[in-house]
């Protein structure tokens, strides 16, 4: 069922998930070094490219929906050795596939990003060194324009409404509206929203919906779609003419039981399918029985259908209840409820009627709540600190911190000790530890030496030179730079240095056939905190000898 809403005044666009609207440049090239892109979009649907451009460079920047979150990808450029990365990916929002209205703000200055989700707004900075975004030609709404680059490939166009849509100062929908800009892969371009009513059914766990179906029928044949957050649940419970059928969430999989008691005796076909199936995404099912043979299929993916051709007859009961089933019966099912959302239902290949059983003209329900879908994401913001990964049910979170060196219910403590003095208080002896300076604070653990002796503790913090590297060629046009990276950031180097009462990090060199140290202005020695550079002119042969980080304290 369809309604069409007509466009106000800031100008609203219908996309069909074909067409894309392209905004071309004045110029073939753009370098930008500030954006400003607002619009407002909803949406029934959770993949979809909102709008991309990119540069032959490979510089880029998308917004699209996945899994009903607004992901963000940017690159202002990175170089062809790979030592300077640009890409960068920002995730915010969740379930919003509601159909409601959403507004999206990005503002980019240089490498600073705000990123606005309804006021919610996420700040950033752009990896890499590059400040400036290099487009060629176009900016596309909608979609990803056809290239041949298979950058695009599997993602799809954006089905929906968008409205306001602002680029730089550009009003794109006026420019659409009055045809100043491309948008001819539109079969038919409406600047109304036409929305798709499904028309949900939300779910307690006392809650069941009882509608009917086709008595003694040799064919069976349902299909629906459901969303929630629960690994468990029943979904679906059907009286066969001479058994039952049940269908339910198992461990997040969908498992299929179909029980018929003949005069040869019970026949019993069990299917599964799926995994992962309670993510709060929107899952379709379509079961089909009939004489002999069964089919399983799960979002419409043929890989995931699975089969039965196990002796089977089938006579339907024409009585489905789906969500909840509570009275007595000789073969009950294997569970009761269910708490999610179910919609787009068709029992026997009719689709229910929703609006004659809210008027109470058909079927019966109890405890349910018609056209809504009262989904919420408890993970969203995630309150599991320190990296910890957020699990949810309907009714709670929980975090799994396996893997983060911290625990607790939130992963807030950490697991290991503080220092090294710690951990000889505690009767170690000299080892390889762990250690989390600031405890539960933002700082992560990180892995030390530590080495007791009776009056003193010493915490090295190692580096990733060899004993000893060798130095040939260099001159002062061609220098040569030692990288020296640590087991530690500078900010938790700083940790151990601030509280210790000597620190000391000795690079040696040992050089032969080379005025090293004796020649003013041909030999130049620069020694920054985290590397070394060592330039000579004439002929040099050194070794530099890096050792790590040592601080210790009483």
């Amino acid at each position: 069922m369809s309604s069409v809403r007509e466009a106000w005044g800031a100008g609203v666009i219908n996309f069909d998930g074909l067409g894309v609207i392209s905004y071309r440049f004045k110029v073939k090239k753009m370098k930008i070094i500030k954006d400003v892109i607002a619009l407002r979009f909803k949406t029934s649907e959770s993949e979809g490219v909102i709008l991309h451009g990119e540069g032959q460079q490979g510089d880029y920047i998308t917004l699209e929906l996945r899994m009903a979150k607004l992901l963000m990808q940017i690159n202002l450029g990175s170089n062809q050795y790979g030592s300077i990365l640009g890409h960068t990916s920002v995730t915010t929002g969740s379930l919003l596939d509601d159909n409601h209205w959403h507004s999206v703000v990005i503002e980019r200055y240089r490498r600073n990003v705000n990123f606005t989700l309804d006021r919610h707004t996420q700040h950033f900075r752009t990896n890499g060194e590059f400040d400036h975004l290099d487009l060629d030609y176009e900016l596309s709404f909608g979609g990803m324009p056809y290239s041949g680059k298979p950058v695009g490939a599997g993602r799809k166009n954006f089905k929906g409404c968008m409205e306001s849509i602002n680029y730089n100062g550009d009003n794109i929908t006026d420019l659409a509206r009055r045809k100043k800009i491309d948008t001819s892969s539109f079969r038919n371009l409406s600047f109304s929203c036409v929305e798709t009513h499904s028309f949900p059914v939300f779910f307690n766990a006392t809650s069941f919906l009882q509608l009917p179906g086709r008595a003694n029928h040799d064919t069976l044949s349902v299909s629906f779609q459901f969303r929630t957050w629960n690994p468990e649940g029943l979904l679906l419970f059907s009286n066969l003419d001479d058994g039952t059928l049940e269908v339910s969430l198992e461990d997040s999989k969908v498992g299929v039981h179909l029980n018929v008691t003949q005069e040869t005796g019970n026949q019993r076909v069990d299917l599964s399918s799926g995994s992962g199936l309670n993510d709060g995404q929107w899952h379709a099912i379509r079961l089909v029985a009939r004489e002999n043979f069964a089919m399983l299929t799960i979002d419409g993916e043929e890989a995931s259908a699975v089969r039965s051709t196990s002796p089977l007859t089938i006579t339907t009961g024409g009585t489905y209840h789906l969500g909840g089933y509570f009275l007595q019966t000789l073969f009950p099912p294997s569970q009761r409820s269910f708490q999610g959302c179910m919609q787009a239902i068709l029992l026997d290949d009719q689709p229910a009627d929703m609006h004659a059983v809210e008027k109470g003209i058909m079927g019966a329900f109890e405890n349910v709540s018609l056209d809504m879908c009262a989904i919420i994401d408890r993970c969203m913001p995630n309150h599991c600190e320190h990296g910890g990964r957020c699990k949810q049910t309907w009714d709670s979170f929980s975090c799994t911190c396996d893997g983060t060196g911290y625990t607790g219910a939130t992963c807030h403590t950490s697991i290991y000790e503080p220092s090294c003095e710690a951990y000889k208080h505690r009767g170690r002896s000299s080892d390889t530890y762990w250690i989390d300076p600031d405890g539960s604070g933002p700082l992560g653990p990180f892995k030390v030496n530590c080495n007791m002796t009776e009056d003193k503790v010493w915490t090295t913090v190692m580096n990733n030179l060899p004993p000893k590297t060798a130095v040939t060629g260099s001159s002062r046009e061609r220098r040569t730079v030692l990288q020296v990276n640590y087991s530690a950031s500078m900010d938790q180097v700083t940790s151990i240095t601030t509280s210790a009462e000597y620190c000391e990090q000795l690079i040696s060199y040992s050089c032969r056939m080379s005025r090293l140290l004796n020649t003013p202005g041909e030999t130049h020695l620069y020694s920054p905190p985290t590397r070394e550079h060592i330039t000579e002119g004439g002929r040099l042969f050194c070794s530099s000898q890096s050792q790590n980080v040592m601080c210790n304290s009483y």
